[in-house]
């Protein structure tokens, strides 16, 4: 089932969000009822933005977070956003970043995340797919 951001968020009555310009951030939580979201973002930022801030709220997340801590949140929101099968079917169809991107509804800098940090067995059906495309072309 697809991520709804805007969605989920609803369900999160206690939640405000605000749209506001901040100087080098696209958003940011308090961590407990409060998302700011910068206003001049694509559709496809908004909606990756949001579920990156609602990951951070979740985890009660208050101020900046660590580097480690920022990268478990970044592959939380790319696995929320980027269900496998999606991801296969998006990587069959075209090898562009940018293409495979836009199919999804993410940014590349979403999809590289998901990409970077598939599972084992995630993994596995990548290459599974990718030589059953190699067979039916050749």
């Amino acid at each position: 089932m697809t991520h709804h951001p805007w969605r989920f968020l609803r369900g999160l009555p206690h939640v405000t969000l605000e749209w506001v310009r901040m100087h080098g951030r696209v958003g940011e939580t308090n961590g407990v009822d409060l998302i700011r979201i910068h206003p001049d973002q694509l559709q496809v930022e908004r909606r990756v933005t949001l579920t990156h801030e609602t990951v951070h709220l979740e985890r009660g997340h208050t101020t900046g977070c660590a580097p480690a801590v920022e990268s478990e949140v970044r592959e939380e929101a790319s696995r929320r956003l980027i269900e496998l099968p999606a991801l296969l079917d998006a990587l069959a169809w075209t090898e562009d970043w940018d293409e495979a991107a836009d199919e999804l509804w993410v940014t590349v800098d979403v999809l590289r995340d998901r990409i970077d940090t598939l599972s084992e067995v995630e993994r596995a059906a990548l290459v599974r797919r990718a030589r059953e495309l190699d067979e039916a072309t050749h």
